[in-house]
């Protein structure tokens, strides 16, 4: 989106959305501020026609009927505009935040993890404020002072050519100084701005992390720390807006002395006989409209530099580039039977310093290939590469045979499902978290995919059943209620990838053995890459590959590393000593056919008892 690229482009782009609505308002505009000056013009034709020595009534019926038909053309356009502008900015709102949310949507995944999602949803709506603030500013605060100026420069010109050069220097040292005077305050707005993000950022944080407040007893302490960021805001607020007042009383004084002057001079040309008393009227009167005018002005034109440095400052954030893009040429992906090739794949959040160096996989139609190994080898991010959400320094993934660099990201999302360890669902209902994953599914399907999760049980227990709603971000279901939400969205998707992220490794014992119930259904018939850290849910897969510092260091089938006594065998030993008690070599084979009974719920007790009764022995 170029138009992200500066505050300028962002507007015009909005404004020639609507070409003919724009042009409109703009017409209007012009007509009710010419119409103003009508008025006063107007208004000297009027007392004109009442003082000569012989009124006309005539003439001043005319001027009359002209006075006000001016005033009511006036009122109908200024109130036309106003309507108008409601309707072109609002819809415009609409239009700008649906645009940011694609935009903003098409971030990597690490901006998210560097900023507050309050502070951006905030960005988002402040970007339709600056917008019709703009907009309102332009047309309506910008706009008429200025042909009120030209009008009465017009005028003036008509009665004395001198007071024309007078008023016009006036008017435009009084909006130069006071335009001047406040940008020397803009950094107080920017201080109130950045204050403002921060503590409504802060509230936002606070709120998302309400059960821990409640849990450590920390409303009073967490309130008095909020009170700090509050009392920033107010403070900076408040210098910002004493500093305009300060401006606006400055302005007052000068605006006595000036139109007090300028009602003397036209006072004494009129004893002279040089200007009628119609022009004495329309001096004093446009004078005193030019000059708040000129104030009107100069505030219009500071707010709207302001807006224009708080659009700046926000379209950095939310307009920054997209680390991730699709190729021009980007195709949607055509998986139909699942094959993940990785080839050579070197990568790192900081280039010298590489996660994963010269990986190279081969994963087959149906093949359920379990990732373990030590904490920070870079196991996950074999996953979120197979995904896209990273772009390696070197190598490339392949999904039937089509590197995925070269695919629309969207259906390549669309062709792997992925059951994290922390499923994340929306504050909706049961129904449509589970349809996320395919909005034009039926009814119908939801129901199959929650009951080939092992779903249905819990949810017809539910007040609602599916239309119960889950809560923010779930937190109406269990752990365990969640993953198997999560995967019966993987269900519902469809997708002949699935990428298990450690799926099961914080839930209890009970929820575990469920979750795995419906995970194996999942699995079923399906390429399947499981990041485990219970390693005896991969027992059952057809190969483990074991990663350290960012190589694969053992392939094979779970049983025959376990036998070989390398890497797997020392990961396993070390989780069953962190468990129960040393594992002999000898008695592998039945802790594995153990630890499979009861990830099928089919062992009436953990595996591990039997390894202590050994060890005992």
């Amino acid at each position: 989106m170029p138009f992200l690229k500066s505050p300028a482009r962002f507007l015009l782009h909005y404004v020639t959305r609507r070409p003919l609505a724009f042009a409109l308002l703009a017409l209007l505009v012009v007509g009710g501020a010419s119409s103003a000056v009508g008025v006063q013009y107007a208004m000297k034709l009027l007392i004109d026609s009442m003082t000569v020595a012989a009124p006309s009534h005539a003439a001043v019926y005319f001027a009359l009927a002209a006075f006000v038909g001016l005033v009511a053309i006036e009122n109908g356009l200024v109130r036309g505009a106003a309507m108008l502008l409601c309707n072109i900015t609002v819809a415009s709102g609409v239009r700008i935040r649906l645009d940011m949310f694609h935009y903003l949507t098409g971030h990597h995944i690490g901006f998210f993890q560097n900023q507050r999602g309050g502070s951006l949803g905030h960005r988002v709506g402040a970007l339709t404020g600056s917008f019709q603030a703009l907009t309102h500013r332009i047309l309506m605060e910008i706009t008429p002072p200025l042909i009120a100026f030209g009008g009465a420069l017009l005028i003036f010109l008509a009665i004395d050519w001198r007071m024309a050069v007078a008023i016009t220097g006036i008017f435009v040292a009084a909006s130069t100084g006071l335009v001047f005077l406040g940008m020397r305050g803009d950094k107080y707005h920017k201080a109130f701005a950045r204050a403002a993000s921060e503590s409504g950022g802060e509230l936002v944080d606070l709120v998302g992390n309400i059960a821990a407040i409640k849990s450590f007893g920390a409303r009073r302490r967490e309130s008095e720390r909020l009170a700090g960021f509050f009392q920033t805001e107010a403070a900076a607020q408040k210098r910002g807006w004493m500093f305009v007042e300060r401006i606006r009383v400055l302005h007052d004084v000068a605006l006595v002395i000036l139109v007090g002057g300028a009602l003397v001079w036209a006072v004494e040309r009129w004893i002279a006989g040089g200007i009628t008393a119609g022009d004495v009227v329309v001096v004093s009167a446009m004078t005193f409209r030019m000059l708040n005018g000129s104030r009107d002005l100069a505030m219009a034109l500071i707010d709207t530099s302001q807006q224009f440095s708080y659009l700046r400052e926000t379209l950095e954030i939310v307009g920054a580039p997209h680390a991730l893009e699709d190729a021009p040429d980007a195709v949607p992906l055509q998986a139909t039977e699942g094959e993940v090739r990785i080839e050579g794949l070197t990568f790192g959040h900081h280039p010298g310093r590489p996660v994963l160096h010269d990986l190279s996989l081969e994963v087959a139609p149906g093949q359920k290939i379990g990732i373990v190994g030590p904490s920070g080898a870079g196991k996950s991010t074999i996953l979120q590469l197979v995904q896209r959400l990273h772009d390696p320094q070197a190598g490339r993934v392949l999904i039937d045979g089509q590197p995925i660099d070269r695919v629309t990201q969207d259906s390549l999302h669309q062709a792997v499902a992925v059951v994290p360890q922390e499923v994340l669902l929306f504050h909706r209902s049961i129904l449509e978290n589970i349809r996320f994953a395919r909005p034009d599914a039926t009814d119908a399907e939801v129901r199959a995919a929650a009951e080939a999760a092992h779903c249905a049980g819990f949810i017809a227990l539910l007040p609602k059943g599916y239309d119960t709603i889950v809560g923010e971000r779930g937190t109406n279901l269990s752990g365990g209620q969640r993953q198997r939400i999560g995967i019966a969205r993987a269900f519902l998707s469809k997708a002949p990838i699935v990428l298990l992220d450690e799926a099961t490794s914080a839930l209890d014992t009970g929820s575990e053995i469920e979750v795995q119930q419906a995970l194996d259904a999942l699995m079923a018939h399906r390429t399947v890459l499981a990041v485990a850290h219970r390693l005896s849910t991969v027992v059952g897969f057809d190969r483990v590959i074991v990663v350290e510092q960012g190589r694969i260091v053992e392939d094979g089938a779970p049983l025959s590393l376990l036998r070989a006594g390398g890497a797997f065998q020392r990961l396993w030993a070390l989780q069953a000593e962190g468990l129960d008690a040393p594992i002999e070599r000898r008695e592998f084979p039945r802790f594995v056919a153990g630890t499979a009974l009861r990830m099928f719920g089919l062992s009436p007790r953990p595996p591990l008892r039997l390894v202590e009764r050994q060890a005992a022995g």
